[in-house]
């Protein structure tokens, strides 16, 4: 298994294509704008200067890692002769399965599938093609190049060859893989984000503000970011949607997202990618969004 497709180019699409880069394979990195496509590779050049600079690693490893990487803005182009496509498109489930469909008719027959989905059903991504058996689903942890973890999640269909070739590809990039079931939100998900909900839900209530939520969460349970500014950094508009997604799929109300959450998405507050969430991304100093003007 050498050549790979990576579908999107967004902060996991290219953090994915990095990281198979790096590590000897060949990428080709597909998205439908070449805008998007020009800022990944803006990205992971970036991010190489950044491990150059750092003695991480050597200057003909940032070339070839870069000379590994081929864009295309067709997915049928994209992904002919690969043996692995890897999906990182946003967490949209219509949008999933229209591409695993596209995807089933323009790979070859013993090509694995895989989804970077956070929370989205494989076995129901797996439904659409015609070989449910070699669909499963990798998710990589942001940032890609740094997290160690990738679940690796079984559809009710995905063969035992298929998840041992995946669990031993993922070690091979340098990253630990735990296996899981397929189950709405995995596991890393599943508990994460009801956390990052309650914390939302704290404020909300007035019980603490902010800074003073993630203050109690860093020093108070040694998490090295507070669940606020995590929020942030994942985007406000992919915990909303992974909490719905938990939501319908169990139908239990602790799943269900807190008001102020879903006002500051209507809200276009979405974090650092928008520039304010919790925190104001906009000016050197971070300040307090007053979330009040949310509810």
């Amino acid at each position: 298994m050498k050549n790979i497709a990576v579908i999107g180019a967004g902060t996991m699409g290219n953090g994915i294509a990095h990281v198979f880069a790096q590590n000897g394979y060949k990428v080709n990195l597909v998205d439908i704008s070449q805008d998007a496509i020009d800022r990944g590779l803006a990205t992971i050049t970036k991010n190489l200067m950044r491990l150059l600079t750092k003695e991480r690693i050597t200057e003909e490893i940032k070339d070839n890692t870069l000379q590994n990487i081929t864009t295309f803005t067709s997915i049928s182009a994209g992904v002919k002769d690969v043996d692995l496509v890897v999906e990182a498109a946003t967490e949209n489930i219509d949008l999933k399965l229209k591409i695993f469909k596209d995807l089933d008719k323009e790979t070859h027959a013993d090509c694995i599938l895989a989804s970077n989905t956070s929370s989205i059903s494989i076995t129901q991504i797996a439904a659409v093609t015609h070989k449910p058996e070699k669909v499963i689903g990798m998710h990589f942890m942001n940032p890609v190049p740094i997290m160690k973890l990738v679940e690796i999640i079984r559809g009710y269909s995905t063969s035992d060859r298929v998840t041992e070739t995946i669990m031993e590809l993922s070690k091979k990039l340098g990253k630990t893989p735990v296996e899981v079931n397929d189950y709405p939100g995995f596991v890393a998900n599943r508990i994460l984000m009801p956390m990052i909900n309650e914390s939302i839900e704290t404020l909300y209530n007035g019980v603490a503000g902010v800074t003073e939520i993630d203050t109690v969460m860093k020093l108070g349970m040694a998490h090295p970011m507070g669940p606020l500014q995590l929020a942030d950094f994942i985007g406000l508009d992919v915990c909303l949607s992974i909490l719905n997604v938990m939501y319908d799929g169990f139908k239990n109300p602790k799943y269900a997202p807190c008001p102020l959450l879903v006002n500051m998405v209507r809200a276009g507050k979405l974090g650092v990618k928008s520039g304010e969430g919790f925190y104001d991304y906009t000016t050197s100093k971070k300040a307090v969004i007053v979330a009040s003007m949310f509810q």
